[in-house]
């Protein structure tokens, strides 16, 4: 099978494959539909607010890392952080990006997607916006277990927020004396905004986390690129890069209070 059957699920028997995969098709898509409002949505910015009206005892989180070292160490971090009005659960902890199983699991069970140095997935980030499932990712422990220290404690205070602008799939990469290497790339959705953050994301991990060098239009510097358009694209101090990965930018917003 090509995914984890659920304690309690049945099994059925048809005529044929075809039916089969219709079936399976068919129930997928009822579930994910009953998983919608299923679970009471929790978010880190109204935690304090539901512990201190006793609506949670237990805080579900899932967890999701680069490596299982990390993944290990953010579940045990995070699962000291329970105190006598709340237990921290972290449900599910494992290795790769966030996927849209993931999502509909924190749905059907009211939980915090916390995510380590790996990003969702097209699909994740889409149920996660239609679920209203809050989703978190760091670059660091100390900070995501501070951040969900301080939402327990009704003391979280964000300043800036992130917001991503669009995503660059690489096509090819090019190797230029004194500039290094340039991507050829092509912008997915959003666009790519030459002020901006960038990251780049390999199978779902993020493997740097920096600034844009350049970006270009043919041999145009350009101020940005839109949605279907190809680009060339450097980033800063950073030349690992191989085809197949995606750049993803994003500003940080200030939030006023």
């Amino acid at each position: 099978m090509s995914e984890v059957p659920q304690a309690g699920d049945i099994f059925n028997a048809v005529d044929d494959e075809r039916m089969a995969r219709e079936l399976v098709s068919q129930r997928k898509q009822e579930n994910k539909d009953a998983t919608l409002g299923v679970a009471k949505k929790v978010s880190l910015e109204d935690l304090f607010a539901q512990i201190q009206q006793g609506e949670i005892k237990d805080f579900n989180i899932i967890v999701k890392a680069d490596v299982q070292g990390s993944a290990e160490a953010v579940k045990t971090s995070l699962e000291k952080l329970s105190n006598e009005e709340v237990r921290v659960r972290v449900i599910h902890n494992a290795v790769g990006a966030i996927s849209e199983s993931d999502v509909m699991l924190a749905a059907t069970s009211g939980a915090l997607i916390v995510g380590f140095n790996v990003r969702p997935d097209n699909a994740a980030r889409d149920y996660a916006s239609r679920a209203s499932v809050d989703i978190r990712l760091y670059r660091v422990i100390y900070d995501c277990i501070n951040e969900i220290e301080a939402a327990m404690k009704g003391m979280l205070a964000p300043k800036f927020k992130e917001v991503v602008t669009g995503h660059a799939q690489v096509r090819q990469t090019i190797h230029i004396s004194k500039i290094g290497t340039v991507c050829g790339s092509y912008v997915t959705d959003g666009k790519i905004v030459r002020n901006a953050k960038a990251r780049l994301v390999r199978d779902g991990v993020v493997v740097y986390e920096g600034e844009l060098a350049s970006l270009r239009r043919f041999k145009d510097d350009v101020k940005e690129v839109a949605e279907n358009y190809e680009c060339g694209i450097s980033l800063e101090k950073f030349d690992d890069v191989k085809e197949g990965d995606v750049i993803e930018a994003f500003i940080m917003e200030k939030i006023e209070p």
